[in-house]
């Protein structure tokens, strides 16, 4: 429980400033963030080496990642230094950061670096790890050779349309469809499935139908969509249904 408290706790705030975009607009609230929130998840531990060394490299990656990705609301005066590995303009402010974020590394090391490797070794000897790691990797990528073989049929009757708004409307909507949906989609529903959650997948399939609700007058994007999901749901089941048969769980 203490591992998990100090990981979730140090890794919470930086994760938070990056999706807020903190570290390049609010670099000084990214910092104090990490430091207060670091603060309370280390607390009931703050006498131990390892999760100070933890804290340290959260406020380090902090510090750096400000440092690096700031513009304007720089910490420090931005000075622009010629250096002989570069071949323009490097600020200090990147320079240091960069410097920051290879100590932070480095600290990470001294502070996990055994716990990873114990647990890097585990994993590799699992065989439950790998198949279903497998499993997954298969589900999302092998997965949209399925979907590819399903749609095409769909895109070659667009093609055949006659020209004119409704072979416009189909093919805008097919092409707003994107490669990383489905793989966002199959990855997840393959989780779901795997952890022997069948109706959070359900819930899944549910949101993106409501999403793709304003397409539905539209027959050959409606069709898309639907074979593109349904070979996505196929994908997934199989794999995680075969996975969790190889590992001894019930195929649901």
């Amino acid at each position: 429980m203490e591992t998990a408290r100090v990981f979730f706790g140090l890794a919470a705030p930086l994760a938070v400033s990056w999706e807020r975009e903190w570290f390049s607009n609010r670099p000084r609230l990214a910092i104090v963030f990490t430091l207060a929130y670091g603060a309370c998840a280390i607390a009931p531990y703050r006498g131990e080496p390892k999760a100070l060394g933890a804290f340290v490299v959260a406020v380090l990656v902090a510090f750096g990642l400000s440092l690096v990705h700031s513009s304007y609301h720089a910490l420090f005066a931005t000075v622009s230094i010629f250096t002989p590995v570069t071949s323009g303009r490097v600020t200090i402010n990147k320079k240091l950061g960069s410097i920051l974020l290879a100590i932070a590394a480095l600290t990470a090391v001294w502070v996990a670096g055994a716990t990873i490797v114990t647990l890097g070794a585990e994993l590799l000897l699992s065989d439950k790890a790998i198949v279903m790691t497998s499993a997954l990797l298969l589900a999302v990528f092998g997965g949209g050779s399925v979907v590819k073989a399903a749609t095409d049929p769909v895109k070659e009757e667009v093609g055949r349309l006659q020209p004119g708004p409704a072979k416009t409307a189909a093919e805008a909507l097919i092409a707003s469809g994107g490669r990383s949906i489905g793989l966002f989609e199959r990855g997840v529903l393959f989780v779901f499935l795997a952890a022997g959650q069948p109706e959070a997948a359900a819930l899944v399939l549910a949101a993106k139908a409501l999403a793709r609700a304003p397409v539905d007058h539209v027959n050959h994007a409606s069709k898309y969509f639907l074979v593109g999901t349904l070979g996505s749901v196929i994908a997934s089941a199989a794999m995680s249904m075969a996975a969790r048969s190889a590992v001894g769980l019930p195929i649901l």
